[in-house]
């Protein structure tokens, strides 16, 4: 199939080399252009230089899928609503308010365009494994987009869950399940680094969970990984940002009266971490650093 896609950051650019390895036709711009020139010279996607001449080259009815921070999406929305055409549909794919995803559906229904959202993980590991996508949107228009979707992900790894917003709900979720599942390991590895038996080998150890135990996981390996790269973790300064799903699931919790204790804690954690350095943030934020490519800061 053919789809333009806006966005080749850490994630964009490497689904969009999914979609060329199984045969579709990608359009693509990004606002710097060298790596726009990259893809196309290497991968073969089809440059646009500009929203209005990806508009043109596509066939009508188009598919456009953004892969954009947050903070850019009403912007960009904004300049392609003004250039596309109805029956022409819209994809979210980066980490929107679900809120915010709703009143864009409404108000690019309006005018006929179609909008759905998808929630997508897998870090840097899913460029060479595929993706996990949550999609929400009209059934009919999830089933449009499915052939390009289906094969930017790992097998088994998409679904469509309710109208528009509940893909992006369900990221949220994930997000906020993150929170609290990285800060549980980093805070068991500060209670050992900490406890009765400080001289543990961290690295043997997380290793060894990540072999048979109950507690092995990707997040463990990717803590191995951290420690590897930052022996006992004493180059990193313990900050870890906040992202905003968490919050986001925190505040929705506290209006639909759902207690939870775990992810709301893990936030204020990250809140404190600019002034509470802890090996548990360390952790966490080796754990982002090595999934995500986010970074970490330095002491």
């Amino acid at each position: 199939m053919e789809i333009g896609f806006v966005g080749l950051g850490k994630m964009g650019y490497h689904m969009v080399e999914h979609l060329l390895d199984k045969g579709h036709r990608v359009l693509v711009y990004n606002r710097s252009p060298e790596k726009t020139r990259k893809i196309s010279r290497e991968r073969g996607a089809i440059p646009a230089e500009s929203y209005e001449d990806l508009i043109s080259k596509l066939k009508t009815p188009r598919i456009i899928w953004l892969m954009v921070p947050h903070s850019s999406v009403e912007e960009i929305v904004g300049l392609l609503s003004g250039l596309m055409k109805p029956g022409d549909l819209l994809v979210d794919g980066g980490n929107s308010n679900y809120r915010e995803t709703r009143r864009r559906a409404i108000e690019l229904g309006a005018k006929g365009i179609h909008f759905m959202d998808a929630g997508v993980s897998g870090g840097l590991a899913a460029a060479k494994t595929g993706y996990c996508i949550m999609a929400g949107g009209p059934e009919e228009q999830f089933r449009r987009a499915e052939p390009a979707i289906r094969d930017m992900c790992i097998p088994g790894g998409y679904g469509h869950f309710g109208p528009a917003g509940a893909g992006h709900y369900v990221k949220m979720i994930h997000n906020a399940i993150e929170y609290g599942m990285m800060q549980a390991i980093g805070e068991g590895l500060d209670l050992i680094r900490n406890g009765p038996f400080p001289d543990t080998d961290l690295l043997k150890l997380t290793d060894l969970w990540n072999h048979g135990s109950i507690i092995r996981s990707f997040l463990m390996e990717m803590v191995h990984l951290g420690l590897k790269q930052h022996p006992d973790l004493a180059d990193i300064d313990g900050y870890v940002p906040n992202s905003g799903e968490g919050r986001w699931a925190v505040e929705d919790a506290k209006e639909y009266g759902v207690d939870i204790p775990v992810i709301e804690e893990s936030l204020r954690v990250r809140l404190a971490s600019d002034k509470v350095k802890t090996f548990a943030s360390k952790a966490v934020a080796v754990m982002r650093d090595e999934f995500g490519g986010h970074g970490v800061a330095k002491k």
